[in-house]
């Protein structure tokens, strides 16, 4: 069975982003996936210090909620990430939680010893993202974010989710189409990772 975990990273509950990573959360359990939802907003977890305490085993040595989401991550072979964007890249609360991934960085290429490009792909992810602006490089400066993000959790972008033109809380609401794609990217994400198994 597809074990999942779902980040929302939108600082709305009901934002556009959170909207969609709901629809694509429904369609991977109705394909049978269990999801772990993670919502950033919701959780205690502190910027990166880089005070380098990971670097004696890859554990962050920041005590609060990061560790239950890195755990989270680690049991899955699939991730969904969903957030905004702010000033073209992901949001504060997404952002903080990567830096904080720093740790695994530290694991895999410095206590690991891996050489860059070398690693294999465990996970699928799924990015979905949302812009007020149609800009034609609206995404790109988050797309670099993320698959870097993803390298560092031996994680292929599967499939990216870039809606432009939605700003306000309800917005998504008036494109149907939308809200059904990222329904079948959750279910399609299952299938592909069950193909895999």
């Amino acid at each position: 069975m597809a074990q999942i975990t779902a980040i929302y990273g939108s600082p709305r509950r009901q934002g556009n982003t959170s909207r969609l990573l709901g629809q694509a959360v429904a369609g991977a359990r109705d394909q049978g996936a269990t999801v772990t939802e993670i919502i950033l907003r919701d959780l205690r977890i502190s910027p990166c210090l880089e005070i380098y305490g990971c670097t004696a085993d890859g554990n962050c040595v920041i005590k609060d909620d990061f560790k239950q989401v890195r755990e989270s991550l680690l049991a899955s072979n699939g991730i969904m990430l969903a957030s905004p964007i702010f000033f073209y890249t992901v949001s504060a609360h997404t952002k903080i939680f990567m830096d904080r991934c720093q740790s695994l960085w530290v694991k895999k290429y410095w206590i690991e010893n891996l050489a860059f490009g070398q690693w294999i792909s465990t996970r699928k992810g799924l990015f979905i993202s949302a812009g007020a602006t149609k800009g034609k490089k609206l995404f790109e400066g988050a797309l670099l974010t993320v698959r870097y993000f993803f390298d560092v959790i031996d994680t292929h972008l599967w499939k990216s989710l870039l809606y432009r033109g939605l700003d306000f809380e309800d917005d998504v609401l008036e494109h149907p189409d939308y809200l059904q794609e990222a329904y079948n990217a959750g279910q399609s994400l299952v299938m592909a990772l069950d193909r895999e198994r």
